[in-house]
């Protein structure tokens, strides 16, 4: 039988990274997490398996967030699982590896691919989330966007874009939403990890201890920074909506 007093969340790309993190700070603070993934099934069922761990109920849920009928589907299998849905966190994303100084190297179906995923995604996903979310008595959106959508850098320009458009649906759906619902964004800087190594390749750990050097504080971010910042939007800060907050250790308010 559903427990339905116990509070629930969704965090989709929660099979590794930011959202596994965020996951599992979930499952920590007493919420049941839905664990959603597109390919990486196996890590996906390790991060459910850490959030049950730590005492939360868990559905694992594939969907690529960029088809709609997916979308609805795994929001259906929330209601179904937990009776409700008290957050949501809007995690997925990709990108590409041609720098922004070869834009005669993009593809146009992979830019057409990041949009579909990290913007209409997103849209996809708020919207068929609202209703279940409009239930609770304290629903809260998070959206993943980056420090790339917020100032110019070297990342791949339609993963800039695509996050500086995740930025602006987030004051957007603020305002369109509340009072419900609150919505707000963290903008990750530098993160140690998969995906910067993926960006950086060889150049990691050399560019990644310069970045530290010339931040404030000596380090750059991780998942569980970020989780954390996620975890106080959600659980504290009730009079915050319609806000992006930076976790890069004040590098880009200091250089």
């Amino acid at each position: 039988m559903t427990d339905t007093t116990r509070r629930a969340a969704l965090v989709t790309g929660s099979a590794s990274g930011i959202g596994a993190a965020a996951a599992l700070a979930l499952a920590k603070a007493g919420y049941d997490v839905a664990i959603n993934y597109n390919r990486s099934a196996g890590r996906a069922e390790e991060t459910a398996k850490a959030c049950e761990a730590a005492g939360a109920k868990t559905i694992v849920v594939k969907c690529d967030v960029a088809d709609d009928d997916e979308v609805k589907a795994m929001i259906e299998a929330c209601r179904a699982a937990f009776g409700r849905l008290d957050v949501l966190i809007n995690n997925a994303g990709t990108t590409i590896e041609t720098p922004p100084k070869k834009m005669d190297e993009v593809d146009l179906d992979a830019w057409d691919r990041v949009f579909a995923v990290n913007v209409r995604g997103l849209f996809q996903v708020t919207r068929a989330a609202v209703p279940l979310l409009r239930e609770s008595d304290d629903a809260c959106i998070i959206n993943t966007t980056s420090i790339a959508g917020l100032r110019p850098g070297p990342q791949p320009l339609p993963y800039a874009a695509s996050k500086a458009a995740v930025a602006n649906m987030t004051l957007t759906l603020a305002g369109a939403l509340g009072p419900e619902i609150r919505v707000n964004g963290v903008a990750p800087g530098w993160m140690e990890g998969e995906w910067m190594q993926r960006t950086l390749e060889d150049n990691y750990d050399g560019l990644m201890a310069r970045r530290a050097k010339y931040t404030p504080l000596k380090r750059v971010a991780t998942a569980e920074d970020v989780a954390e910042t996620m975890l106080s939007l959600i659980d504290g800060n009730k009079f915050v909506t319609g806000q992006i907050v930076v976790i890069d250790g004040g590098f880009t308010s200091t250089t």
